[in-house]
């Protein structure tokens, strides 16, 4: 309006409070809080790797080599090459059915489907190696009917898959499940109006876009089914050269008091987790990176 007097700035008003704490700490505070957690790290972590990579080399490398090389330990290892073989494909199956059929699709009874995903997460490793005694064993509910067939599963590799399985099969779909539901279904709705099919959608627009996903999902799966020990433990008999799993090995020798071979076969799964975790590492920079 013309003649009015123009209107200064009000100026902010103190109200004594910071807003942003976290910036105006003393600088002892974040040094303090740095170190405190490397503690905790050096000594959960890092201490106890080097310990295990110490004992396994205390009697040098001839007994080293020598605990890898034994046939039980050899066996171990095939045994848990192969079970992950198995089972990580299977769940990369199982996890982007799950995860597509969650996210794409509304139908009764997707909460329930949810929370038995998630089931392993919340019971024992233990308990769910019992389930399947009770299930598959010589005294279970098909425990008559499968030894009158001849077919071996609780005390054989079945067993040992069929725990393995269902410890791991949370991890794909659980990586993917809230990537896709962030992605939505606009892209796939596209492809529709355009006439591609299912698998033409599948494979040109929803794979590229959850691919960092899957691969990180099935890292972890792998490194879970090499590393499981309660499930298989329950399920496996400890049948030595036939039946033992690297942890189960692992455990056997301290049992026997062969320290230096038990770490020695415990050092090989800590490599195998650490060649996990680069790989992990690896993959998440490669997916900041497409994303920049």
């Amino acid at each position: 309006m013309a003649g009015s007097v123009p209107l200064s700035p009000v100026p902010p008003v103190k109200t004594g409070r910071s807003t942003n704490r976290a910036t105006t700490e003393a600088p002892w505070v974040k040094w303090l809080l740095i170190g405190l957690a490397g503690l905790v790290l050096i000594w959960l972590l890092i201490l106890p790797l080097v310990i295990v990579l110490m004992e396994a080399l205390k009697q040098g490398w001839g007994v080293y080599i020598a605990a890898l090389t034994e046939p039980d330990a050899l066996s171990a290892l095939k045994l848990t090459l192969l079970v992950a073989a198995i089972t990580v494909p299977l769940n990369t199956i199982f996890g982007v059915a799950a995860a597509w059929v969650i996210t794409k699709f509304q139908f009764k009874g997707k909460g329930l489907l949810i929370t038995l995903i998630d089931l392993p997460f919340s019971i024992s490793p233990v308990v769910g190696g019992l389930i399947f005694v009770l299930v598959f064993g010589s005294n279970g509910w098909f425990g008559p009917w499968l030894a009158e067939h001849d077919i071996k599963i609780i005390f054989a590799l079945p067993g040992i898959v069929v725990a393995t399985l269902f410890i791991t099969f949370p991890f794909v779909a659980r990586e993917l499940i809230p990537l896709m539901e962030d992605q939505g279904t606009r892209e796939e709705e596209a492809a529709v109006t355009l006439g591609a099919s299912g698998w033409r959608i599948f494979w040109s627009v929803t794979l590229p876009n959850i691919k960092w996903g899957l691969l990180y999902g099935i890292i972890l799966c792998n490194a879970r089914a090499m590393g499981e020990f309660g499930a298989v433990s329950v399920v496996s008999g400890h049948i030595r050269g036939e039946t033992n799993t690297l942890p189960l090995h692992v455990e056997i020798l301290y049992n026997e008091y062969q320290f230096s071979a038990s770490f020695a076969v415990a050092s090989l799964l800590l490599i195998l987790a650490l060649a996990t975790l680069l790989l992990k590492s690896w993959l998440g920079h490669k997916a900041v990176a497409e994303k920049a």
